[in-house]
């Protein structure tokens, strides 16, 4: 049995159409088709699509990333089926490297729409995948050139480029068809009151000297609708968003930046300013020039006072590299989904750090009531003691046999797939056999001809196989041998960095999680403390990952060690014990 997979993607999304008519799900319809009337097998788990995504991307594409792993360390298909070529990819270099690892790992790859098979084995075969990888790069680039002299139309004549902007309503503008029905030839700009007066608040609180998480803060505690309808309510960055957008002075900016391709993924370029493209609005004003002057000058003096206090040179920007806190982007807030974060205070002449719920501290108890700020020494020794007491030699043991009796019977399995494929082998070359003499009889050749290459790409798939299995065979007794010291050596190794953390405690830990802690609030007789849970794995910590993956550690072995949990009372900032 040939076993297919089946890719399919569609650069935009289409929205307001029903499943079964949109165009990734007619691309799988018609593979699935194209799959069956050649015998062979689509498995649901193997049906891999990106939806609304460009050709070039590469890197924030679910379905291909899956398709791509898929590969390793031997795929579960023989076949790929697409519509098309561009499918995949429209950049030449990375869909041509893709396609050649696909091949590589032993996969034929066919096209439904051309009825024909993408093959790489001659000179001739790459150059006619240059020149169409070069077409669809090419389509690319004119599709791009067609959408901006669009927008650039669009936005001088003052309609709407983008999505919808607080403080307006999107209109349709409506003309006259040839038919006499009304037909749409854009959306303009119309602004909505109430949503106006809120603009025309905040502009005013951060002129009286109010920052953005107090706005924020203010805005949620008043219980104003956000510009994104949600439980999660006004952020800081939505208000400094706001007091920055021109439109609201009655002045459109257009083509301040483009989007580009680097690495494989598009990316927002900042256009030199002589491009941009300004365009008076004065019906859509909402705010006055002496309102936006004076907020604005409060932003300034924010700005030098805080270059004042770090220096004019400042410091790498903190994305730029990894938190000097133990936990910080380990942890969430299991009432409101938001990162628990580091924070800092001035007590007296010292300054304490705590840990705290970021969507409590910057957007107020409206969004989330976990007001706890634990003191950042006795939650992080709660969690390294959680991780430690899971790490124990009854867990330990569990886990060694566990992983042992996976190896087992894996290799067990592995025998009698043996069994199995090589039955398969001596029924495939006997029907080559038959192929290859009906050919020489000249029966209806070009049925045969498909069907032997059908059996040929089965036979080669199970000869792979079939030298994969000598290789696990190997692999596993090795592990049957070293798993048991290998894991008493990294438990040894983790116990230390745990009794005495370092720099590299954080990386072990990332190591170790499956996800991040999710910490709920709670009390007993010592007080109001946090109760974290977790989940690890020993896999990711052999494998050496910073973050485990699905397959977990090496081999597939995923053993994971018990839930992490434990309270974590302590002395609070709040003065609760």
């Amino acid at each position: 049995m040939i076993f297919a997979a089946v890719y399919s993607r569609k650069s935009t999304e289409q929205t307001g159409v029903s499943e079964e008519a949109k165009s990734v799900a007619r691309q799988i319809a018609g593979a699935k088709a194209y799959a069956a009337a050649r015998g062979w097998t689509v498995r649901p788990e193997h049906v891999y699509a990106d939806d609304g995504v460009s050709g070039a991307e590469f890197l924030k594409r679910p379905g291909l990333l899956r398709l791509m792993n898929a590969l390793k360390p031997r795929p579960p298909f023989q076949v790929l089926v697409m519509s098309e070529e561009s499918r995949l990819g429209r950049e030449q270099i990375v869909t041509s490297y893709m396609l050649q690892q696909i091949t590589d790992a032993g996969v034929r790859i066919f096209y439904y729409l051309e009825n024909r098979e993408r093959t790489l084995d001659s000179a001739m075969d790459k150059i006619t995948l240059a020149l169409s990888t070069y077409a669809a790069e090419m389509e690319r680039e004119k599709a791009s050139q067609r959408t901006y002299d669009a927008m650039r139309q669009k936005a001088e004549a003052g309609q709407v480029t983008g999505g919808r902007t607080y403080g307006y309503d999107n209109v349709e503008v409506l003309v006259p068809g040839p038919d006499g029905r009304p037909r749409r030839v854009g959306v303009v700009h119309r602004i909505n009151p109430a949503q106006a007066d809120v603009v025309r608040r905040i502009f005013q609180l951060c002129a009286d000297g109010k920052g953005l998480t107090k706005i924020a803060k203010t805005l949620n505690a008043e219980h104003v609708p956000p510009p994104r309808a949600g439980r999660h309510g006004w952020a800081p960055t939505a208000i400094r968003e706001i007091l920055h957008r021109t439109l609201y002075r009655g002045e459109i900016v257009w083509n301040r930046s483009q989007k580009i391709v680097r690495g494989g993924t598009k990316k927002q370029r900042k256009r030199p300013e002589a491009k941009w493209m300004r365009l008076p609005a004065p019906q859509l004003r909402i705010v006055s020039d002496e309102l936006w002057q004076r907020a604005h000058e409060r932003l300034a003096r924010t700005r030098t006072n805080f270059r004042r206090r770090v220096g004019v040179a400042g410091t790498a920007p903190r994305l730029d590299t990894d938190s000097p806190h133990l936990l910080s982007g380990l942890v969430r807030c299991a009432h409101c989904g938001g990162a628990v974060i580091a924070m800092s205070r001035h007590h007296g002449r010292r300054r304490g750090f705590f840990y705290g719920c970021a969507y409590n501290w910057k957007r107020g108890p409206e969004i989330c009531h976990n007001n706890l700020h634990l003191h950042r020494e006795v939650f992080e020794a709660a969690v390294l003691l959680g991780v430690a007491q899971v790490l124990d030699q009854p867990a330990l043991e569990n886990a060694i046999a566990r992983a042992l009796e996976k190896s087992g019977s894996a290799h067990r399995a592995d025998g009698d797939r043996r069994v199995a494929i090589e039955r398969d082998l001596a029924h495939v070359t006997e029907r080559i056999g038959h192929l290859v003499e009906a050919i020489k009889r000249g029966e209806a050749i070009d049925s045969l001809v498909t069907a032997l290459k059908d059996e040929e790409a089965r036979r080669a798939a199970l000869e792979q196989e079939l030298l994969d299995l000598g290789s696990t065979a190997r692999i596993t007794s090795l592990d049957s041998k070293r798993l048991e010291k290998l894991l008493r050596a990294a438990a040894d190794d983790v116990r230390q960095l745990l009794d005495h953390p370092t720099s590299e405690t954080r990386t072990l830990l990332k190591a170790l999680l499956v996800d991040r802690l999710e910490v709920t609030l709670s009390r007993d007789l010592r007080g109001r403390g946090w109760e974290f849970r977790g989940e690890g794995t020993f896999g990711g910590l052999l494998a050496g990952q910073a973050w485990p993956t699905s397959n977990g550690g090496p081999n597939g072995i995923r053993t994971r060690v018990s839930a992490l949990r434990g309270p974590c009372p302590g002395p609070l900032d709040d003065g609760a014990g």
